[in-house]
């Protein structure tokens, strides 16, 4: 018997050890995967998909072994994403048809390296699981409504991500994608589909806002975007909004953030210096939520309008 050089095997068994640990693929025929609503009981709304961003931290499996990744067949897992999955529900339904994935979404320390590369790799996994939950709930969905996608942090993250892997027929469908809490670079802006917002009722258009309450705390991974605008009065330019009275919200335009005054987002602590610091990035999908929701709806009934325009005459 030929000896086997330890040397020769030693990659191997490095490669076995260090590979990461992945929890179970969802499988998303399984309703149990899903958080939906139906509140467009006579057809006149939208369709929108939800995704939701970062709940988890590292963790370890039951082999003590450190896991990067959420468990979408996880109880607690569940429960953590549900919390922000029902809030945004609660304001997004009303009118349309709500569909939010539970997915294998990277965990908090990858962002916290503040290394794209970093996090694009580590999100690789997470992201192919949205695209998986996309393409399965496009089966089902009647392509005749307006589509709208949104998504928190990680979950704007896969809405660029969304956008590049969509077809020209689903983007067709789309009445606007809602990036929230993260960023659009330059790189991005180089697919056909990302067309940055104008304004509050243009279509096909990709709306991407952070928020922080002086420019000195633009947050280096989220904060960095090529694009932005006002999500009160859609200006992108420096005009200032006024919101529940009391905030000015005001889009930098050289920046691409907002700068929120008479606001300090108290009720988001810091989470281990890395987020809510002056940034108050937790704030994103709930501050402008009246906002969006009826925004959502112009954009929706725009997009209806154009449809009907564009038909051929029988």
């Amino acid at each position: 018997m030929k000896r086997i050089s330890f040397l020769f095997l030693l990659p191997v068994l490095l490669a076995g050890c260090c590979a990461d640990v992945i929890p179970p693929a969802p499988d998303y025929s399984d309703e149990s995967l899903w958080i939906t609503r139906d509140e467009d009981p006579d057809g006149t709304g939208a369709d929108i998909f939800y995704v939701v961003s970062t709940w988890e931290e590292d963790w370890k499996d039951e082999n003590g072994r450190t896991v990067h990744y959420a468990d979408v067949w996880k109880p607690e897992h569940q429960e953590h994403m549900g919390i922000e999955m029902k809030r945004a529900r609660d304001y997004m339904a009303p009118g349309n048809r709500f569909y939010a994935p539970f997915y294998r979404h990277g965990t908090i320390e990858a962002f916290m390296t503040k290394d794209d590369d970093i996090i694009r790799e580590r999100t690789r996994l997470s992201m192919q699981d949205v695209c998986d939950a996309f393409d399965y709930f496009l089966q089902k969905r009647d392509s005749g409504r307006p589509l709208i996608i949104a998504g928190f942090s990680q979950g704007g993250l896969a809405i660029v991500s969304l956008l590049k892997h969509m077809a020209d027929s689903t983007y067709n469908q789309l009445a606007a994608a809602y990036v929230m809490g993260y960023k659009v670079t330059p790189e991005d802006l180089e697919c056909k589909h990302i067309q940055p917002a104008q304004g509050a009722s243009d279509i096909g258009v990709t709306i991407c806002y952070n928020t922080v309450k002086d420019l000195k705390y633009i947050h280096p991974v989220v904060g960095h975007s090529s694009i932005g605008i006002n999500p009160v009065n859609w200006c992108i330019d420096d005009t200032p909004a006024i919101l529940h009275d009391t905030i000015t919200v005001t889009l930098s335009p050289e920046y691409h953030v907002v700068v929120v005054k008479g606001y300090d987002g108290s009720e988001y602590a810091p989470y281990r210096d890395f987020i809510n610091v002056g940034d108050i990035h937790s704030c994103e999908p709930w501050l402008y939520s009246e906002s969006i929701a009826e925004n959502m709806a112009l954009r929706a009934k725009t997009w209806r309008e154009q449809a009907a325009s564009s038909a051929p005459c029988e």
